[in-house]
């Protein structure tokens, strides 16, 4: 069998040496370079700076938002017609309405003192307090 010549399977314009290849590249840099890669990195930098134009007329935006709540909304005081429920000697507890607490619990042992305990603590008048403990747990030590 004959041997095959590298110079019959490449042809004899790409069959250069070491040297002219990279120079050949470099060559083929330069040249896409300018008018490729220079025009989209002057792209990517306008959009840069819209977005930057952008982030900024929305934080002064936002300022402005912010300080004209702070100055013009109404305090719930002004917007609400209400009264603090004051304590009466004569009427007793009976100024507080009836209030309702239900804690859920199914197989939670770990939480239920201190749930129980957290509404039983409330600041609120014992005999206006009702605290119902709804429990549907399957572990018999818990009940």
């Amino acid at each position: 069998m004959a041997q095959i010549s590298p110079k019959l399977l490449i042809p004899e314009s790409f069959q250069v040496s070491r040297d002219d290849i990279t120079g050949q590249l470099g060559l083929i840099w330069e040249l896409i370079k300018t008018p490729l890669i220079v025009p989209l990195l002057q792209l990517g930098v306008y959009v840069c700076l819209a977005m930057s134009l952008m982030l900024f007329m929305e934080r002064v935006y936002m300022g402005i938002v912010i300080i004209l709540v702070k100055l013009f909304w109404k305090k719930p005081e002004k917007r609400y017609k209400f009264e603090l429920i004051q304590d009466d000697v004569e009427l007793g507890s009976s100024n507080f309405p009836v209030v309702l607490i239900q804690i859920p619990m199914f197989n939670e042992k770990e939480v239920y003192k201190i749930s129980i305990g957290a509404a039983c603590g409330l600041s609120w008048p014992s005999d206006r307090l009702v605290i119902q403990v709804l429990d549907d747990s399957t572990d018999p030590a818990i009940k």
